[in-house]
């Protein structure tokens, strides 16, 4: 409801829908969506980018969240243009290129804000992990530092393959920037409850301890009933 919510204000608006995705849990959000009667008109309208992407071959079927996204149900999204990597290894090549690729849309595909050139994109769904990296944006790293006057995209060499993400500020500028966090294991039959309680109403946290605090006042955060089970009642809302 929400993608579709989200879709059809921007098609009727100007024609295209801009969406970023990451990869992990969060994709399962967009699977079925064609289950009802094929494709809905808004998809053939809409571009894809990715919040964080590895480094690697486009169409590896283990490592590629672009090959995961087709799997998943990409394929079933008739029209839709999905950003992909080039497929090198090179993470400062890779994130100049991209964000070239997303500087080259035109303003009904990817609308810029007047005020700090940022890109808009019209859903931002955004996966957080325990230890409130997002995107591919970690603790105690610098690149949770750049500000709205640097790049959109960035390298990040801190695993091999490396990555590249979106910005901070490019996640927050979304119309609409959705943080989602699900799932349980053995190892945490809780889920991300403690780093979601940190995220949501942790006090003391800063960019470099916890970079998902960026996202707090202008993002929308979904849990499931274990990621949301350690936060006080008043940041609770069951739909």
């Amino acid at each position: 409801d929400l993608v579709t919510e989200c879709a059809a204000r921007a098609v009727g608006e100007r024609g295209h829908f801009a969406l970023a995705i990451p990869g992990g849990s969060v994709l399962k959000m967009l699977v079925g969506m064609t289950a009802d009667g094929g494709p809905a008109d808004w998809m053939a309208k809409t571009t894809i980018a990715y919040v964080n992407h590895k480094c690697v071959d486009p169409s590896d079927p283990d490592l590629s969240t672009h090959a995961k996204a087709h799997r998943m149900f990409l394929d079933e999204w008739e029209g839709a243009e999905a950003l992909a990597v080039t497929g090198t290894d090179d993470g400062e090549a890779e994130a100049s290129s991209y964000e070239s690729r997303l500087r080259s849309l035109p303003e009904d595909v990817l609308p810029r804000c007047a005020d700090t050139g940022l890109p808009v994109f019209d859903l931002m769904l955004i996966g957080v992990g325990d230890d409130g990296h997002v995107g591919s944006l970690y603790p105690d790293r610098e690149e949770v530092l750049v500000g709205e006057n640097g790049p959109w995209v960035l390298p990040v060499n801190m695993k091999s393959p490396p990555s590249i993400t979106l910005t901070l500020p490019v996640m927050a500028n979304a119309r609409r920037s959705v943080v989602a966090a699900c799932g349980v294991s053995e190892k945490y039959p809780q889920g991300k409850s403690e780093g979601m309680k940190r995220a949501v109403q942790g006090e003391g946290e800063t960019l470099q301890t916890f970079p998902a605090v960026g996202l707090r006042g202008t993002s929308t955060w979904i849990m499931d009933e274990a990621a949301a089970s350690a936060l006080d009642e008043v940041y609770r809302r069951k739909d």
